[in-house]
């Protein structure tokens, strides 16, 4: 790695640690995040990527489903939710999920994509028997379900511990979990966007217990309303601990958070800002082996130079998408297959088509 041209010279340290194996600390993570020399942060951090998967590129053929977006938490953030009986709120039945499924299956889909929001009656079976009539089914298809947000609400609605409704759902045919619900770890901020939302310890807790379970998970970084940098590496550091205590995290997915319909006073993030934080949190998060760049949220374009600044996953073909899209997203719903191995060759990295659980199944060179 050739460092002499970095205007930064801040930087040059800190690559070198990275190219070491050795964890960044706060103040470097700081550091990361305070630069102004954009390129030689992306230099370092796809240098890390390379370190870590190569010259790939990883995507999923999936499908996103949504059961419903009523929702008892109400967080301030969430332009998705809705009380019952209010205009757009909406409830899936068994039969709609499982139509979604087939029609999922039919374009090829190898992994189904279920959260929604904490319905106020559904009752802890109705959990389990989506799961398990999803994977009666469809027996071939990846079942990625529920945040730790929703399996604490399970818990609670069915008197049981967390460590039993994850192993009745693991029998029930759950696959993996989401990484949904973390936002951001900081009590301060919990308090003012999201007060009844699982606590950061408890989101932490939640997916360690998963993963002990042998119940590979996702983590995330809702970022760009009212957070510091500081909160932000702060949080990645939780993740990078969590993950040396009780591994499984497979990805890491910041998630730009989008304002629109919402009371938060926010413009949205910039492109450097996307950029910044996927190369951050490949840089601090050694211990994790995937950064998505969750188009969804960044748009094509962005997400695409993203594999330039540390990102090695686009995510899915995804079909239907509604939280992100009630918030003001102007993100298309669905991306081909084609496309995706398109954008990927586009940025010079290998397009590898994965399952859920980062198998290789077809690798485009």
């Amino acid at each position: 790695m050739t460092l002499d041209w970095f205007e930064d010279k801040t930087l040059i340290p800190i690559a070198e640690k990275v190219s070491r194996g050795e964890p960044l600390c706060l103040e470097e993570g700081l550091a990361l995040y305070r630069t102004r020399d954009l390129f030689a942060l992306g230099y370092v951090a796809d240098h890390m990527s390379r370190m870590v998967n190569g010259p790939y590129a990883f995507f999923v053929v999936n499908r996103h489903i949504n059961p419903t977006n009523l929702c008892v938490n109400q967080c301030r953030f969430c332009a998705f939710y809705r009380r019952k009986g209010e205009r757009g709120a909406y409830q899936l039945t068994l039969d709609e999920i499982l139509t979604r499924a087939a029609e999922a299956v039919e374009q090829g889909a190898r992994e189904l994509h279920i959260v929604g929001g904490l319905h106020p009656e559904w009752p802890y079976k109705y959990y389990l028997e989506m799961v398990k009539k999803l994977k009666d089914t469809f027996p071939q298809v990846h079942i990625k379900a529920f945040t730790a947000v929703e399996v604490e609400h399970m818990a609670r609605i069915s008197g049981l511990k967390v460590e039993e409704v994850l192993s009745r759902l693991k029998e029930a045919g759950l696959d993996s979990m989401p990484g949904g619900g973390a936002e951001v770890f900081s009590p301060r901020i919990r308090e003012a966007l999201c007060p009844k939302k699982t606590s950061s310890e408890g989101w932490l807790e939640i997916h360690k217990k998963a993963h002990r379970l042998v119940i590979k998970s996702n983590c995330t970084l809702l970022y760009g309303h009212v957070e510091t940098f500081q909160e932000r590496v702060e949080h990645l550091i939780r993740l990078r601990e969590a993950q040396d205590e009780a591994p499984g995290f497979q990805a890491f997915i910041p998630l730009a958070f989008h304002p629109g319909n919402t009371p938060i006073s926010a413009e949205g993030t910039t492109g450097v800002d996307d950029l910044k934080t996927i190369a951050v949190a490949r840089l601090m998060l050694h211990n994790i082996p995937h950064i998505k760049a969750y188009w969804v949220m960044l748009g094509e374009k962005t997400a695409q130079v993203a594999l330039a600044f540390g990102a090695d996953d686009l995510e899915g073909t995804v079909v239907e998408e509604k939280i992100t899209h009630m918030a003001g997203a102007t993100s298309p719903q669905f991306v081909s297959k084609r496309r995706l191995i398109e954008l990927i060759r586009k940025a010079g990295k290998i397009p590898v088509e994965r399952d859920a659980l980062y198998n290789r199944l077809r690798v485009y060179h």
